[in-house]
């Protein structure tokens, strides 16, 4: 498929489709805490509910959607001013975030979920909990923003600020080259679907209303650190996944925090900050097993070196 060159609604709903074609889930459009919200559902059993990264959309889950079906039901949406979920009525804040996935979960689950955040996603997951964790059957945050400060390493910094401030193919995968210890090998596990996830994912970063929403989010979302005296009130069970080469959040950042709060914490080896799409038979082993042992502390297997 040739790469889009300007934002083009039409381009953009036939790339979702051939998206929502890849799996046995069906979307529905609902109104959450005033903002349109695009959700995929599919499977039978528990819920979990996925939540994704900044300038991203539902379909980065799509290498652990068919796996995680098996076992429960799936609910995965896009954040508001990502993806489909474009109509947005006031201010995008913590408070209204928090209010969103509350609106989200009383649409969705009948019973406590599984939330899983990654990114900006385990940022809003995280804040949620403090203030909902009763809600929750188990929280898992995967390469979470809202542990430190958000100051990602210079060579994710650079083309992150060149993509959004010219979004092209070739600053579009110059970045995501920074995304992923091997690009291309992310590229063959998600195969046909590629193309389409790296065009839909530039068509989205032209829209006004994914930029409008990243300034509104970043600074008062993701880039803060959430208190640790709020994240010593999350009263759910909580995990920790986390790529060992991530270069936006350190895996320091994770492991300070696992030690801090006690949460079991999960390295994957071979991923950078997105182990969902990276080494999805790793992250659903750990995902299932922060689900089944949810006090376990898995031994993190660093390299000699670095236990040093």
């Amino acid at each position: 498929m040739a790469t889009t060159t300007a934002h083009d609604p039409r381009t953009a709903d036939e790339l979702r489709r051939r998206m929502l074609a890849a799996v046995p889930m069906t979307e529905r459009s609902v109104r959450l805490a005033g903002v349109t919200t695009a959700v995929v559902e599919g499977g039978e059993g528990p819920p979990i509910v996925l939540l994704h990264g900044q300038g991203e959309f539902w379909g980065v889950w799509l290498r652990v959607l068919d796996d995680l079906m098996r076992t429960h039901r799936v609910i995965v949406v896009d954040l508001p001013g990502h993806g489909a979920s474009l109509e947005i009525a006031g201010a995008l804040d913590a408070d209204t975030m928090v209010r969103w996935v509350d609106e989200l979960l009383d649409e969705t689950c009948d019973e406590p979920p599984v939330l899983v955040g990654h990114l900006l996603g385990g940022a809003i997951a995280a804040r949620y909990a403090v203030t909902h964790g009763r809600r929750l059957a188990h929280l898992v945050l995967v390469d979470a923003l809202g542990l430190n400060w958000f100051r990602p390493s210079p060579r994710f910094a650079l083309p992150m600020v060149a993509f959004l401030a010219r979004p092209t193919p070739a600053s579009r995968d110059r970045l995501f080259d920074r995304c992923f210890v091997d690009f291309d090998r992310v590229g063959d596990g998600f195969g046909d679907l590629w193309d389409v996830l790296r065009d839909y994912a530039l068509d989205r970063a032209r829209t006004p209303e994914n930029q409008a929403a990243l300034r509104a989010l970043m600074p008062r979302v993701g880039v803060p650190p959430i208190p640790r005296d709020e994240l010593d009130r999350i009263d759910a069970p909580t995990t920790l996944i986390h790529g060992r080469d991530d270069l936006q959040v350190p895996l320091k950042a994770a492991r300070r925090a696992s030690e801090r709060h006690g949460w079991p914490l999960h390295v994957i080896d071979g991923a950078r900050d997105d182990p969902a799409a990276e080494e999805p038979q790793a992250f659903l082993d750990a995902l299932r097993s922060a689900i089944e042992h949810p006090h376990d502390r898995p031994h993190d297997r660093r390299p000699r070196e670095e236990r040093a």
